[in-house]
């Protein structure tokens, strides 16, 4: 038995594979097909193809020229007992199998043949009597045929003199028509059915054309004058402005109809809607943008040639609106007035784009919205810049008048707020940009967040520009003169300077970092701009920046306010002829003016900077005791020695500061009210050291000095805090005097303490209310 050669498709079962094998190994007369059939069906059924190649023995059982004998033979041979009792059951097998195979065969091919012998019979049965049907039919349709060529024949003379009279009746007609045509024109011209006189007139023109000059005369000259009469009703309707523009156009196709020139009324047509525009774009709730949209579509409609003219009009209309647009942005006009307005730009645009597609005005649109919004943006920071500065220059403004202690702190608090609340409106405002779920805006978000993030940094730097031009540190460009101007210092309030730093101070630590998180929180993503010019905000760099330049502020309002007490202690020095000094017997006036100043700077430094001006005795923590201050009893002893005494002392003070320990009187400035104050006052006493050294000082000078310096000790106490310091330089005021004098006799005790009292005597008796 052979075995199968190849696999079998995995969707077909056993029993249909082996039949369809059995069955192409019974009908394939091809030698390669019964050899492939013969590899999958079973041997007993495979017939050998008589060119085929001779097998062996046990290979021939499929062949006809099988000898069993042979076969035996050769089984037997090769084969033991036990492998012969396996072929004797594989063999039984397969016979079973071929058996039933083909019983199957049988019964299937019985059925198809019982089922078409029925067949056959039924349709013997039906086609008895066909035939008879067929020949009566046959005979049915002559009979029909030959009476219709009896009836055509009787009834051909009447047909043609029917369709004679046919013929008649329509010219008649037609005739009819033609008279009645005048008649017809003038209802239509009374009833306004002006398409229906041009329909009757061109149905009629080609009879007037052919018989016009002979029968139809009349006819034709009064249908002509009332066709004369419905074009002036058409050419007034063009130039009516009340006519909608559909009824214009019907009235322009109407007129090319009956061949009336139009060129001329293209012209005056297109300007009329010149005019229309106009008055659209002026007066926007006159007319509505479908009004427009129509009005092209029609006009494209008349006038196929005009669409170049069109498309201008178009662009010119849309320019002009958004040239508009952006006068008002001067004005500073809320984002969410300024989207609705661009929101019904771009619905305009896309509605007059769907006409007229060549003028492009969506792309027009995007890109004049991009540069409107960019400008609006960059408005609305120049707006809150100047905002900020009408505060500053308000208290300019009123800083030479005497102010109240309650109107810095307002003026400093208002300031604060127009910088860190302005800076969250307009972070919310801008918000309207990015929030809008329009084609518009979307295209254009990314650029939004861009152009907010740099307009913060240009903001802020520009803002530090303008706080160092307010504070007389920086250069202005005049346009007017088209020179440069410098600030005069004298010019500028220090009150000003000050409120420059302690804002630059809260810029830094409070308006930026609250920006920075709002950016990040509500205007994330971006990425329009390029990467390499970087980030678009960077809130590091502002920060160092407003740091230095807080300062600069603060080192420059120390300057301007020792610069102004020096020159009233340059005035007091220079003016007296100290080497003819008389003897003194009050405190000098300039002490009261110095206490004077010290109060003002005192009263802006306590309502702008932080902290309160607090006493701290620091007579034991910097410095000897004994080398910063004044021992009395040992001044008493000096004061009552004589000259040769006096140098002694002199000589010994000297020697004491060799050894005394090292003072830091100039430390770094920092934002407090005690730290402004110190180095103000520090920087004047260092000053007036200057100024003494500058002059020379007879015996009454030296104790005039001496009597000031005292008087101020006690004064200045009420003023700082580094008590220690302080006594120090009035110290070194006194020693520059005592080296300057020619006899430096100082003043006793008792007369020093006695002048003193009655200096504080009598500031008490002017101001009550001083403690």
């Amino acid at each position: 038995m052979a075995t199968t050669g190849g696999a079998a498709p995995p969707a077909m079962d056993e029993k249909a594979r082996r039949t369809r094998d059995l069955l192409a190994s019974f009908y394939n007369t091809d030698p390669s097909a019964a050899a492939a059939a013969g590899a999958t069906a079973p041997s007993s059924l495979v017939r050998p193809s008589p060119t085929a190649t001779p097998a062996s023995p046990l290979d021939s059982i499929n062949s006809a020229s099988f000898d069993p004998d042979i076969y035996m033979n050769v089984l037997v041979q090769q084969s033991n007992l036990e492998g012969l009792l396996q072929r004797h059951v594989k063999m039984a097998a397969e016979i079973k199998n071929l058996d039933t195979d083909l019983q199957m065969l049988v019964y299937e091919n019985y059925n198809k043949f019982i089922s078409a012998t029925d067949t056959i019979k039924r349709m013997k049965t039906n086609i008895v009597g066909m035939e008879v049907n067929m020949e009566q039919l046959l005979a049915k349709i002559t009979s029909v045929q030959s009476k219709s060529d009896t009836v055509n024949t009787s009834l051909f003379d009447k047909r043609e003199n029917i369709e004679k009279l046919h013929r008649t009746r329509n010219l008649l007609r037609k005739v009819q028509f033609i008279y009645d045509l005048p008649t017809r024109l003038n209802k239509c011209i009374k009833t306004e059915s002006y398409a229906d006189a041009v329909r009757f007139f061109t149905g009629a023109k080609p009879i007037f054309e052919a018989y016009g000059d002979t029968s139809f005369q009349e006819c034709k000259k009064a249908s002509e004058e009332a066709m004369d009469l419905v074009i002036q009703h058409l050419q007034a309707k063009l130039y009516l402005d009340s006519e909608p523009i559909e009824a214009r156009a019907e009235a322009v196709v109407l007129l090319k109809q009956l061949n009336f020139p139009v060129d001329n009324l293209k012209s005056n047509l297109l300007e009329k809607l010149e005019d229309c525009l106009l008055n659209f774009q002026n007066e926007p709730t006159q007319a509505s943008i479908g009004d427009i949209s129509k009005t092209f579509r029609a006009y494209l409609i008349i006038f196929p040639d005009s669409e170049r003219h069109l498309i201008e009009l178009a662009q010119a209309l849309f320019s002009n609106r958004y040239e508009t647009v952006r006068e008002n942005l001067k004005k500073r006009i809320p984002s969410t007035d300024l989207l609705t307005v661009l929101r019904s730009l771009w619905e305009d645009a896309t509605a007059i784009d769907e006409v007229i597609p060549e003028a492009a005005l969506p792309a027009f649109s995007l890109e004049t919205t991009r540069d409107i919004i960019r400008q609006h943006i960059a408005t609305a920071f120049l707006h809150l810049q100047s905002e900020i500065s009408d505060a500053l220059v308000r208290t300019h403004s009123t800083s030479n008048e005497k102010l109240e202690e309650s109107q810095l702190q307002t003026a400093m608090e208002t300031s604060k707020i127009k910088v860190s609340q302005g800076c969250i409106d307009l972070l919310q405002e801008f918000h309207h940009l990015i929030d809008g779920n329009t084609e518009l805006l979307v295209k254009l978000r990314d650029l939004i967040i861009d152009w907010v993030q740099e307009g913060f940094q240009d903001f802020f730097q520009k803002l530090d520009v303008h706080f160092h031009v307010l504070s007389g540190r920086s250069k202005i460009f005049s346009q007017e003169s088209s020179i440069l101007d410098t600030v005069q210092i004298d010019k500028v309030p220090t009150v000003l300077v000050l409120m420059l730093a302690q804002l630059s101070v809260y810029i830094e630590q409070t308006t930026i970092p609250k920006v920075t998180e709002e950016l990040a929180s509500s205007f994330f993503g971006g990425g329009a701009r390029s990467y390499e010019y970087g980030p678009p905000f960077v809130p590091g760099e502002i920060c160092r920046l407003y740091r230095s330049s807080g300062e600069k502020f603060l080192h420059h309002y120390i300057n301007m306010k020792t610069q102004k007490i020096s020159k009233l202690l340059n005035k007091r020095f220079t003016t007296p002829v100290w080497i003819k000094h008389k003897e003194p017997r009050e405190v000098n006036m300039f002490a009261d003016l110095l206490l004077l100043e010290f109060n003002g700077v005192v009263s802006e430094v306590k309502q702008i900077l932080p902290g309160l001006v607090r006493r701290h005795r620091h007579s034991d923590s910097t410095g000897s005791t004994t080398s910063s201050r004044s021992n009395p009893m040992r001044e008493d002893m000096l004061n009552r020695s004589n000259t040769h005494r006096a140098r002694s002392q002199f000589l010994e003070s000297h020697l004491a500061k060799l050894f005394e320990q090292k003072m830091e009187i100039f430390t770094k400035v920092e934002y407090t009210q005690e730290s402004v104050i110190s180095t103000v006052l520090k920087l004047c006493l260092k000053s007036l050291q200057e100024f003494v050294r500058l002059q020379t000082f007879n015996r009454s000078g030296f104790q005039q000095i001496q009597l000031d310096m005292e008087f101020l000790k006690t004064s200045l106490k009420e003023f700082v805090d580094d008590e220690a310091a302080i006594s120090f330089l009035l110290k070194e005021v006194n020693n520059a005097a005592h080296e300057r004098c020619l006899d430096p006799i100082p003043l006793e005790p008792p007369i020093l303490d006695k002048l003193i009292n009655a200096k504080l005597a009598k500031i008490k008796e002017q101001n009550p209310n001083m403690q």
